[in-house]
């Protein structure tokens, strides 16, 4: 249902594709509050610190919700588009380590895409990575990209 009108399959589907962009939006929010960050759960008091935290927390959710598009196949985009060179490089490090003994169990994806960085992520995440099992979703991703800022940071700590 819908109040927009509707005069042939081609303005319906238009809708249909809104309704699943308002999905994504959802699903923002979602890693924003008790399923993933948990900005619900400040105790900032300011107004300004607030949206300071939202602000924070809003980029790291869009990069949580990018990795889910990605894994959905959401085009070749590269890593660039969501990661440091810095994090790249601990990307590609972290996945030299992920390499399996079989074709399966080795990153699929076309390298320094985000689709490849998904992989990584999901992984770090908890992911096992096997068909059979259901793809990561954004907990899995927001698990994923804790360990791997941890990881960022040792790195930097190393180098300096």
């Amino acid at each position: 249902m819908t109040t927009h009108s509707i005069a042939n399959a081609a303005d319906a589907w238009r809708i249909v594709s809104w309704y699943k962009q308002r999905w994504i939006i959802e699903q923002l929010f979602r890693s924003l509050k008790n399923q993933g960050l948990r900005i619900e759960d400040s105790q900032l008091e300011s107004a300004e610190a607030l949206i300071k935290l939202v602000a924070i927390a809003t980029k790291a959710a869009c990069i949580v919700i990018q990795l889910v598009q990605a894994r959905n196949g959401g085009g070749q985009l590269p890593v660039k588009c969501a990661f440091t060179p810095e994090e790249i490089e601990t990307l590609a490090a972290i996945n030299r380590t992920m390499k399996g003994r079989t074709e399966l169990q080795k990153n699929p994806h076309h390298p320094y895409t985000l689709q490849w960085a998904a992989w990584i992520i999901a992984k770090l995440g908890g992911w096992t990575g096997y068909a059979s099992h259901r793809p990561p979703g954004p907990i899995t991703f927001h698990n994923g990209m804790a360990r791997f800022q941890i990881i960022v940071a040792g790195r930097a700590l190393e180098n300096a």
